[in-house]
C-alpha cells in the first residue's frame, strides 16, 4: 500500500517504513509524530483511489528524524564590462521522516 501526499508545496510517494526527505521542519522535535491529511492518491494494490483534490478520510502518519544541512549552492552574478562579479553560496535545511501508517478511509 502507498499513497502519495502533498506537504508543504511538495508531492511525495509515502510507504509504510520509507524515509523521505522533506523541507525542514522547524515546528516539531526529532521523534514526534505528525499526521498528514492532504493524501492526492491511495493505492491498495489492486484498488486506487484518486481524490478530487483529496482523498477523504485518507491520512498518513509520519515520524520526525534527524534536520540536515545539504551540499552547498553556489549562485556567481556576472555582469560582462561593468567590472561585477558575486559569488554567494546557500546550503538547504532538510529533514528526514520516517513513514508509519498509511490508513484509507
Amino acid at each position: 500500500m502507498y499513497a502519495v501526499v502533498e506537504y508543504k508545496g511538495n508531492q511525495y510517494k509515502a510507504e509504510k517504513d520509507a524515509v523521505l526527505t522533506v523541507s525542514k521542519i522547524s515546528d516539531a522535535k526529532q521523534g514526534d509524530s505528525i499526521t498528514i491529511d492532504t493524501v492526492l492518491l491511495v493505492s491498495d494494490g489492486d484498488k486506487v483511489s484518486v481524490g478530487t483534490p483529496y482523498v477523504k478520510g485518507a491520512k498518513v502518519t509520519v515520524e520526525v528524524g534527524e534536520t540536515f544541512k545539504d551540499k552547498k549552492v553556489l549562485v556567481l552574478k556576472y555582469k560582462s564590462k561593468k567590472d561585477y562579479h558575486r559569488l554567494i553560496g546557500q546550503r538547504e535545511e532538510y529533514t528526514n521522516v520516517t513513514v508509519k501508517d498509511v490508513v484509507l478511509a
